[in-house]
């Protein structure tokens, strides 16, 4: 009569590049390259294969959590997951068909409204679609109707219920606070439970106006408040003895104790939450202390038998309930003393004005194109989660009003993707937050500035003005950001992206790597008409034409290039159409007569007037372009650089040791030169093919001497890199002694080092491999051979060293 449920909400907001549909390089993740990468290594990736461990730390089980709790995951999440994580987004999907193996037919995932917004504040047609791609996103993913929805933060409202309802959705999750009243079934008296005194142990019903009703689980707030702020994932044994105090004697019913937190809280907030989650759940199942189940099953089982009211526009992330997304209502995230929110209210008024501006507007240009555009809008997912363009041809054989021309198909997707941009600008991360200018709120302003620029393309009015005017009134805290029209100035329409601009850089990657005929560049396709490329020593120009088709609207463009790279930075692109064929050919002689008479003057000059100042420079590059090809032309420059560093550091090092003797502050030149030099060479060192150990130590124990501050982080990304392509190769050849014996003299080397090296991927890639092979191995028929047992030794001692105990 005791059943334990633990739920995660699994969510991030979105950082993409809406021009781009992709996350550009965010440095403050480093060393990963974004947030959701270091994220999906802290957290997501961990609870699938997270580790039970014995006495001695050894571990004795690799589980996947996701198939002992319930769990949801943002649709744009998972997208990412997809795309940049595929081992773990598989390990999500495995983890739902073997929960419906455990939970007798009912999986633990569940649905989520689709981007994350406050459903209560929007309004009906957007709630509507929201819940309709949210369910269509998780059939899509999971195989299966979705038996629960997440409402984004909680927050909810009579009318949310009834759509949740209405779309076949059986229950959903609140926290305590949002329940009002309750009655049992069959008695009138109703009891106010508000101020969180609802008891959560049972699931209620909730009725609605129109005579539907969704169960609705109110979560246990004490447990969930102590995984999120008191440090319960500290210790899996305290954490499984809170979810059982959770029970009670004194209840003569089947009594659920569950709990809903951040799912980020196992191992992002808190360094190996996913094991004290893993250890506490095995605890509590193979001690039998109670049933794990997930929440349809337990509707299956015990049905409710009370009746509960919730409190209108709440959440549980705002006491004063859904304010924190719309006025300056206090809750904060902690920010700085005398800053305030004003900014929340003006933010939301700009949105409104800009979603109710081209509603009607779209509705308007879609009519002719669409047989119900707001049908066609729900559908749309269909699309976004598959455009290839069979499916494509699909979709607007079920929505055309007629077989339409490619520049209608294109209105046709501008337009829907306009009113996608026009709900993702909604996310409720923007709000969140401290700061106008802070990243998630910057986020969805870059939305907005996205389903403007689709707007003016398609509708062929300006709409940019009136939403800054309207913008202009939400103030930053930060002096120097001012308002929401100069941080949109700033930082919104600079990250807007022409054709031109991608073709630019097309132009300027080709020189730094090699493409085919075909090539993707984000989410444009590039189909190359032709391309030459001339070299004179240093100098390089390259001329082509290419054909550049949009993979999200299918606008397509011809244009034609060149690029002249002089040396280091020194590079300009011009791009242009060229309708006429003799025009490009005109160019490209003109071009290639100057740059072959090392005219470095008249080539740059006839580049500029052919291309009519339509020019561009290595300032133009996408962020990760960028950032390669910098670092490609810095190569030289660093390794000439940290030659002169290392032959610095080498005539200083005696001094410095002398001056460090003694008490003396170093010069900040000689030890910044120190600091360089041995860092640079001990991660060239880590970083060969075949890692020079003695060397590597010697030059730990000249930074030990000279008190050089060692990159950390850097060296440690290095070091991990090394042992898990190694840990691959003992994965292929898990009985090859010589294979083995490496591995284990790598592992043995990398425990010296000054700082810990992360084992959790190697030990996943081991872990199988190492066990089969010791079982293999005992089953020889030639048991005694020499060789299998010093095999089967070598693997004893690598298993040691990898912490992974026989089980």
């Amino acid at each position: 009569m005791r059943y334990l449920c633990v739920h995660g909400h699994f969510y991030q907001p979105p950082r993409e590049n809406p021009s781009l549909e992709a996350i550009e390089l965010q440095d403050s993740a480093y060393p990963y390259h974004d947030w959701n990468e270091r994220i999906t290594a802290e957290c997501y990736a961990p609870n699938a294969m997270s580790r039970i461990l014995d006495d001695q730390e050894r571990i004795i089980q690799l589980v996947n959590n996701y198939a002992q709790i319930s769990f949801n995951f943002g649709p744009t999440l998972l997208s990412w997951l997809e795309a940049k994580a595929p081992k773990t987004y598989e390990a999500l999907l495995d983890a739902d068909r073997a929960s419906r193996e455990k939970f007798a037919g009912h999986g633990s995932a569940i649905a989520q409204a689709y981007n994350h917004m406050i459903l209560p504040l929007a309004n009906g047609r957007d709630r509507l679609t929201q819940i309709k791609w949210g369910i269509r996103d998780f059939e899509h993913r999971f195989g299966r109707v979705p038996e629960g929805m997440w409402l984004p933060e909680t927050a909810v409202d009579t009318e949310t219920l009834e759509l949740l309802a209405a779309q076949g959705i059986k229950f959903t999750t609140l926290a305590p606070r949002q329940a009002s009243r309750v009655r049992k079934r069959g008695a009138r008296t109703r009891h106010d439970v508000t101020g969180d005194r609802i008891d959560p142990s049972r699931p209620y019903l909730v009725r609605l106006p129109s005579k539907n009703q969704i169960n609705v689980f109110f979560y246990d707030g004490p447990i969930s408040q102590g995984v999120a702020f008191e440090r319960l994932l500290d210790n899996g044994r305290r954490f499984a003895d809170r979810l059982l105090s959770g029970f009670s004697d004194a209840r003569q019913w089947p009594q659920l104790v569950h709990i809903a937190t951040d799912g980020e809280s196992y191992g992002h907030h808190h360094r190996f939450g996913e094991m004290a989650l893993s250890y506490a759940v095995h605890h509590i199942e193979s001690n039998k202390l109670a049933e794990l189940t997930n929440y349809a099953q337990f509707l299956e089982r015990h049905p409710p038998d009370h009746f509960a009211e919730i409190v209108e526009n709440s959440s549980w992330s705002c006491v004063h309930g859904i304010e924190r997304w719309r006025a300056n209502c206090g809750c904060n995230s902690g920010g700085r003393a005398g800053w305030n929110q004003e900014w929340r209210g003006p933010l939301r008024s700009a949105l409104d004005w800009l979603r109710d501006t081209l509603a009607p507007l779209y509705e308007q240009k879609a009519a002719p194109l669409l047989k119900d555009p707001w049908l066609a809008r729900d559908e749309y997912i269909r699309v976004i989660l598959d455009r290839s363009p069979e499916n494509l041809a699909k979709f607007f054989a079920e929505h055309a009003t007629h077989p339409l021309q490619h520049c209608e198909q294109v209105a046709a997707l501008k337009l829907l993707e306009m009113q996608r941009h026009a709900m993702l600008m909604y996310t409720s991360c923007g709000w969140f937050f401290d700061e106008l200018s802070g990243l998630e709120t910057v986020q969805v302003i870059h939305y907005a500035g996205r389903a403007i620029r689709l707007a003016e393309e398609v509708l062929g009015q300006p709409f940019e003005a009136g939403f800054l005017e309207r913008l202009a009134a939400a103030k930053s805290n930060i002096p120097e950001n001012g308002n929401g029209k100069q941080i949109y100035e700033k930082q919104v329409r600079p990250a807007f992206v022409s054709t031109d601009q991608v073709a630019a850089h097309y132009a300027i990657s080709s020189l730094f790597e090699t493409y085919g005929e075909r090539t993707r560049v984000y989410c444009y396709s590039v189909e190359r008409e032709d391309y030459s490329l001339e070299v004179e020593g240093k100098h390089r120009l390259a001329i082509g034409r290419a054909r550049l088709s949009s993979e999200i609207t299918t606008e397509t463009h011809t244009l034609s290039f060149a690029v002249l790279h002089l040396g280091d930075h020194n590079l300009a692109a011009g791009v242009q159409p060229f309708e006429k064929l003799e025009q490009y050919e005109n160019l490209k002689k003109s071009l290639t007569e100057s740059f072959s008479r090392a005219d470095t003057t008249g080539a740059v000059q006839t580049l500029t007037e052919l291309f009519s100042n339509n020019t561009f420079s290595l300032r133009t590059l996408f962020r990760d372009e960028q950032r390669k090809i910098v670092d490609v032309i810095l190569n030289e420059s660093l390794a000439t650089a940290a030659a002169a560093y290392r032959n610095i550091y080498e005539n200083q090092a005696p001094l410095i040791r002398f001056l460090h003797a003694l008490g003396i502050p170093v010069p900040s030149a000689f030890q910044s030169a120190a600091e360089i030099a041995l860092n640079s060479q001990l991660r060239q060192a880590l970083e060969r093919e075949e890692p020079d150990t003695d060397s590597i130590q010697s030059y730990l124990k000249e930074a030990a001497a000279s008190h050089v501050k060692l990159d950390v982080p850097g060296l440690e990304y290095a070091v991990r890199n090394r042992l898990e392509r190694e840990a691959r190769q003992f994965a292929a050849q898990p009985t090859n002694i010589e294979v083995v014996q490496k591995f284990r003299k790598l592992l043995e080397f990398v425990a010296t080092l000054p700082f810990p090296a992360a084992l959790w991927e190697v030990q996943n890639i081991s872990y199988n491999p190492l066990i089969r092979a010791m079982d293999e191995l005992r089953r020889e028929p030639e048991k005694g051979n020499d060789a299998v047992n010093s095999t089967l030794d070598e693997l004893a001692i690598l298993r040691e060293k990898l912490r992974i105990d026989r089980g």
